[in-house]
């Protein structure tokens, strides 16, 4: 493409044999969840001349801002369509097993699959997505079910679509991971309906917080780490420049979206931010 790097090219052209192979006619789905990786193959995609149709499944489940997501989509010409789906009954994910993004993956892509039709169905799985020393059952459904990860096959990581998403010009080039609320809870314990309105309640207050405290974004995870005990865990960089008043701004920002559930919560930074349960109970 023109006005981009020669590195950015023959990353792109990599990515353009990966969708040919699972889309030679142009058209497929995309498993939309609004995040960095969907929101990348969904863009880049399209600047190499494909036609994704967007697929996103919402539920209590679904942490972040999905306006955001939905509001990129439709500036930028996407079809995009919405599916209502409830993983809290699916069994892994109700007794907290250590397969419950299994279960989780394997309901909700079922549910894709049938929405997709005749296309392709491809999510947005990246190459370091499956690094070793990480627990990552979900991907085990994904290959049961035959669903297509053109990134991870292009061998394009989390580097590589930063950098790509900002030399194309694609919005929020540095966006932040935003996981599914359900790994919030310890395994063994059953995730309801309320806990994840609270959870999601009080992260959108974190956010809105740091808008307007004039705060960078940042990385962070409210985790229920026992049972009334909820904790907000920051990466150790942003936990060393966080000032005691920050902190303290933070916290009673979550405190006052319901001040008995979350009386009693604390702030930690952590070395790991992601898998700190697959840690906890030795599955790392």
């Amino acid at each position: 493409m023109e006005g981009l790097s020669n590195e950015a090219n023959g990353l792109l052209e990599r990515l353009r044999k990966a969708l040919e192979d699972v889309a030679p006619q142009g058209r497929f789905a995309i498993a939309y969840s609004g995040g960095l990786d969907s929101r990348f193959l969904s863009h880049a995609s399209k600047l190499l001349g494909f036609t994704p149709t967007l697929l996103h499944v919402t539920g209590s489940h679904v942490g972040g801002n999905e306006e955001e997501g939905y509001r990129w989509a439709r500036e930028n010409g996407f079809e995009i369509r919405t599916l209502e789906l409830d993983p809290l009954n699916v069994p892994e994910v109700h007794d907290g097993t250590k397969y419950r993004c299994y279960g989780c993956k394997k309901a909700v892509f079922t549910a894709l699959l049938k929405e997709a039709g005749d296309l392709p169905l491809c999510d947005g799985t990246n190459h370091t997505d499956g690094e070793a020393g990480v627990w990552r059952p979900g991907m085990i459904a994904l290959k049961e079910l035959g669903i297509h990860s053109p990134l991870a096959v292009a061998e394009l990581g989390k580097p590589e679509i930063h950098r790509l998403a900002a030399e194309t010009g694609m919005e929020r080039p540095d966006q932040l991971p935003e996981p599914c609320l359900l790994t919030r809870f310890p395994y063994g314990m059953t995730p309801t309906e309320p806990v994840l309105q609270r959870l999601k309640k009080a992260e959108e207050a974190i956010r809105k917080t740091l808008e307007a405290e004039g705060m960078e974004a940042m990385t962070y995870r409210l985790r229920i780490v026992s049972e009334g005990h909820p904790e907000i865990h920051f990466d150790l960089a942003t936990w060393t420049h966080l000032t005691d008043r920050e902190k303290s701004v933070i916290r009673e920002a979550v405190v006052k979206t319901d001040p008995e559930f979350f009386s009693n919560i604390s702030l930690r930074g952590m070395e790991k931010l992601s898998g700190y349960f697959d840690r906890v109970s030795g599955i790392v």
